[in-house]
């Protein structure tokens, strides 16, 4: 008998139209490494783009997905698309935003946002420290909002990252990956170790931190009274997640994450992914079972002394692939990830 995670059928088109907000960023292909893959540029051109040319590449392939809007509630809406998932709470305390896509996609954030009405962003709140969920805390900054986070996203934001790994340009280059410090008009300026409340619009929104997980600066945003709870990147729907090794990232703490949400949720709750579709409570599960499979799996082949080239020829996820492997991180791929969060 089939896992009740390989049972629904994703269409071709509407995976590829998930994974376009995905494709081309380093948070998704930064520990594929030389060393561990056994690549070489051989056969690639010997000149790499600059810094910045890297980085503008994969923000703009962020850039190219489009932005939907989906109504989660009375007052709470989903935006999804250049960078993921964006929910916002509406009303007469202002708006309240979760996460801000990457930075090409401002005039269509600031458009989509003014569409739902004439209040102004009163809050801002980043789900991780990663910068297609916090790319315009600055702009939603300056026009007045106060941008709420963990104190490990600040720390995280505050610190250059050497990525000691390649990524692929769009000339097919491959290149090292450098992050600079933001700017301080990004950084959050609250910032909590636990669990941080708010009310507003007469809603309660609990932000919860969990040990590390996608990162070691995740939190998940519960809007009580609408039933929805907003997970980034603690949660990808119907496609194996990055869980990032160079902040702390544990598959074990993602596990650990997600059964904490399902203790929350109900058949009804609406449960937002950090990449791909909106889920639901039995979405979530499914995504459980993939980890905990994927986890024993790759645990059992480590165990025995197996590296990380050894377990990816195993082929251990052969099973999974049809349904899990269809957006932009593949088996081999989701094998290594596994294999370096364990």
């Amino acid at each position: 008998m089939k896992s009740s995670f390989l049972q629904k059928q994703i269409s071709r088109r509407e995976m590829l139209g998930w994974s376009t907000s995905l494709a081309g960023t380093a948070l998704l292909t930064h520990f594929f490494s030389g060393r561990l893959f056994g690549a070489s540029a051989a056969g690639y051109p010997q000149q790499t783009p600059s810094v910045a040319d890297l980085l503008a590449d994969m923000r703009a392939k962020f850039n190219a997905a489009p932005l939907k809007t989906q109504k989660l509630g009375e007052d709470v809406t989903m935006l999804s698309g250049p960078g993921g998932s964006v929910v916002v709470l509406n009303g007469p305390d202002g708006k309240f935003v979760v996460d801000t896509f990457v930075a090409p996609a401002w005039p269509r954030l600031e458009k989509a946002l003014d569409a739902l009405g004439n209040a102004p962003v009163k809050c801002v709140i980043d789900t991780h420290w990663h910068f297609d969920h916090a790319d315009n805390n600055a702009r939603l900054h300056a026009t007045g909002a106060i941008v709420i986070a963990h104190e490990n996203t600040t720390k995280r934001m505050s610190e250059p990252h050497d990525l000691p790994v390649l990524y692929r340009a769009a000339n097919g280059a491959l290149a090292g990956l450098h992050f600079d410090p933001s700017p301080v008009e990004a950084l959050p300026q609250q910032t909590f170790s636990d669990r941080y409340e708010l009310q507003a619009n007469g809603e309660t929104l609990v932000l919860q931190h969990v040990p590390p997980a996608h990162t070691d600066t995740d939190i998940y945003v519960h809007f009580e009274k609408a039933n929805v709870i907003q997970m980034g990147d603690l949660f990808f729907n119907w496609m194996y997640p990055y869980i990032d090794p160079s902040t702390g990232g544990k598959i074990t703490g993602t596990i650990a994450a997600v059964d904490k949400v399902l203790s929350l949720a109900d058949k009804g709750t609406r449960i937002v992914a950090g990449h791909g579709p909106l889920g639901n409570k039995a979405d979530l599960m499914r995504f459980r079972d993939m980890l905990v499979t994927s986890r024993d799996r790759v645990e059992k082949l480590k165990s025995a002394g197996k590296s990380a080239q050894e377990a990816v020829a195993d082929k251990p996820f052969t099973d999974l692939e049809p349904v899990w492997g269809q957006g932009i991180i593949n088996g081999e791929q989701w094998v290594q990830i596994v294999y370096l969060t364990l």
